[in-house]
């Protein structure tokens, strides 16, 4: 029996192609050559699809210079990756593709709807859960619907900032400052910023429209900033790792903070008051089913300092670099990256039995 060929798709078009690279890279890592038969494909930020060599190249930044066009065709007859270069064309097949893609374009059902199309079993979330997760709005909605505690929050869409000060008004009429305001579809922090007037408001809102034309005003919660890893979904359980604290070195937790600031610190198995930590897991693991989730997710939440849980948002491809929490948390409970990769594609493999 032959090589599984994995197609390991990576960049894209959002505000996270750089963190899709970094994911990507480290997962490529990870992944048993002995096993598996890769076949990496880069999307720059303009949308070209690119065939790329190997991990060296994703980490120099090289592979954007290939002239090798890679396409996954929607024949599900086919199962194949169209490989381009010149007048020649091959058809690779493919079993299944990892779709280490963040944000827009990617990691919000647009990618998974055209793997689905092709019948090729891919890891992660399906389109309705991607593309629910990765909306702010429509998450909070199902949230609203289980009775879990989340933030206050006024939509605004990017056509209502032609009348800025009536938007200001509602927001005003309904929030106390501070208030966050973020792209309701938007990755990694980027477009969320804090409020603590009507000036830094409109600042905000216009920033967010920058990212997305739906944007969420949110009431500030004080608390510590928490994280929880889930797995499972289909015929398997769900379950849920610890849980992780970010320790930011900047007022939030933003873009920056996440990635470039080397003083951020993630900590596994913090104190938390009461029984928060089970608290915690039990609604992740809610969350994550309620938007009908399928392999993996990060889930994000707030501990006020008397024990109060709040769920904060839902990410169904987290960050795979070296400072992401979801690799850690496993690795926190005996799951080496290497056993978690593993998991996660042979969870993928599993989607159209």
């Amino acid at each position: 029996m032959g090589k599984i060929r994995v197609v390991v798709l990576f960049g894209g078009q959002s505000s996270e192609h750089v963190v899709s690279c970094m994911s990507a890279a480290n997962v490529i890592d990870r992944i048993d050559q002995e096993k598996y038969e890769l076949l990496l494909i880069g999307i720059t930020e303009e949308g070209r699809w690119i065939r790329t060599e190997c991990v060296e190249d994703i980490r120099s930044g090289s592979w954007r210079d290939g002239t090798v066009s890679a396409v996954i065709s929607p024949d599900a007859t086919e199962k194949c990756v169209i490989l381009m270069d010149g007048e020649s064309a091959e058809r690779v097949p493919v079993d299944v593709v990892f779709p280490v893609l963040h944000g827009l374009y990617g990691e919000d059902g647009t990618v998974q709807g055209l793997l689905e199309l092709a019948k090729i079993p891919y890891v992660g979330c399906g389109v309705l859960a991607s593309a629910v997760s990765m909306d702010k709005l429509f998450t909070k909605i199902i949230v609203d619907n289980l009775g879990v505690r989340q933030a206050e929050y006024e939509p605004v869409t990017r056509e209502q900032l032609d009348h800025m000060e009536a938007v200001t008004e509602r927001i005003e009429g309904h929030f106390s400052y501070p208030v966050f305001i973020k792209p309701s579809n938007a990755g990694s922090s980027r477009g969320v910023s804090k409020a603590e007037n009507r000036e830094e408001l409109k600042a905000g809102l216009l920033e967010a429209a920058r990212h997305d034309r739906k944007i969420l005003v949110e009431e500030a919660i004080v608390g510590r900033e928490v994280e929880c890893a889930v797995f499972g979904g289909g015929a398997e359980e769900v379950v849920a790792s610890g849980v992780g604290e970010i320790l930011a070195a900047a007022e939030f937790y933003d873009f920056e903070a996440k990635y470039y600031n080397e003083e951020s610190r993630t900590v596994t198995d913090p104190e938390l008051p009461g029984d928060a930590a089970e608290r915690i897991r039990q609604t992740a693991v809610s969350v994550f089913r309620a938007v009908d989730g399928y392999g993996l997710a990060r889930v994000d939440f707030f501990v006020t300092e008397d024990g109060e849980v709040v769920f904060n948002e839902i990410n169904t491809l987290p960050g795979f670099t070296a400072i992401s929490m979801y690799p850690m948390l496993w690795e926190a409970r005996g799951v080496s990256k290497e056993e978690l990769v593993e998991k996660l594609i042979a969870h993928g493999l599993k989607r159209f039995d």
